[in-house]
């Protein structure tokens, strides 16, 4: 709570920047995929000749709430989020589907879902390969058996995810199981991958997108009754911030376009495993794309 009043605190200073249309204000949520997207959108809009501040590192809601107050013109949002998370809709949709939903519901919120991308950064939930203890569970169903049958594996998750209705909350009702509490390890979400490689926990949430997954071999359990919504990437941008600056649609949609699994993969292990600079990265995917 105190970490969410502070980074309230610390954009209330944003109102009046983010209504002046003469610079743009471009979020982004608290981890890698998130920061790259914003200093990519930085790089990107600065060289098209906006002027860009960035407020990056903030959480979900946090992030969402500026955006509709004002406070934030811009950030790469995930379809899913919108859909289950800020909309509250539990009906289970398609890709296309979740697309038309959210647009449709977040632009009485005042916000534009601009061209997606084809980066689907959906949760889901890794085990080692190899590892002797985890080698039958193969789907969630599979783990769900391992809590019925009173054995239970312990997991770890972030810090948001036992209180999302798309994340343990759903899960579990979906899935017919439940996760006892000592089983349940909550942490930073780049914190999950450490533990599950550390050996410290059996299961581990993760990112579609991640690139620790292949970097440390980890096997992704099969969400066999298709639980996950969609979480296509998107940038969002309020609506009187593009109708004020109408350039900005082509450069976000042409760096969209460009974006998928593998790219983020890629440029997101650079960064957690390579241990390159969020700045390099990306001057070297937009660069590397002729968007700059």
């Amino acid at each position: 709570m105190f970490r969410k009043l502070l980074c309230v605190a610390v954009l209330l200073p944003l109102a009046t920047t983010a209504m002046a249309q003469d610079t743009i204000v471009v979020g982004g949520k608290n981890f890698t995929e998130q920061l790259l997207l914003a200093e990519m959108t930085e790089q990107l809009l600065s060289a098209k000749g906006f002027s860009v501040e960035k407020r990056d590192g903030l959480g979900s809601t946090v992030l969402r709430e500026a955006q509709v107050n004002g406070q934030v013109d811009l950030y790469w949002e995930y379809t899913g989020t919108s859909l289950v998370t800020y909309n509250k809709i539990e009906e289970k949709l398609g890709p296309d589907e979740t697309l038309a939903r959210v647009r449709e519901l977040d632009a009485q919120q005042g916000l534009t879902w601009l061209e997606p991308s084809r980066a689907n950064n959906t949760y889901a939930f890794a085990v080692k390969q190899g590892d002797e203890d985890t080698s039958s569970i193969k789907s969630l169903s599979d783990l769900a058996v391992t809590f019925n049958d009173g054995d239970g594996v312990d997991i770890a998750v972030n810090a948001e995810f036992p209180r999302r209705p798309d994340g343990l909350p759903g899960l579990e009702e979906a899935y017919e199981f439940k996760v006892g509490r000592r089983n349940l390890k909550s942490m930073e979400s780049g914190l999950t991958y450490q533990a599950l490689n550390e050996g410290e926990v059996d299961v581990a949430l993760v990112f579609a997108t991640d690139g620790r997954i292949e970097a440390f071999d980890f096997r992704v359990l099969e969400d066999d009754k298709g639980f996950f919504p969609n979480y296509a990437i998107a940038p969002v941008i309020r609506t009187e911030t593009l109708k004020a600056n109408p350039g900005l649609e082509e450069p976000l949609n042409a760096m969209a376009n460009v974006i998928d699994d593998a790219t983020m993969q890629l440029l997101n292990a650079q960064v957690d495993v390579e241990r390159m600079s969020i700045e390099e990265v990306a001057a070297g995917f937009l660069t590397e794309h002729g968007l700059l």
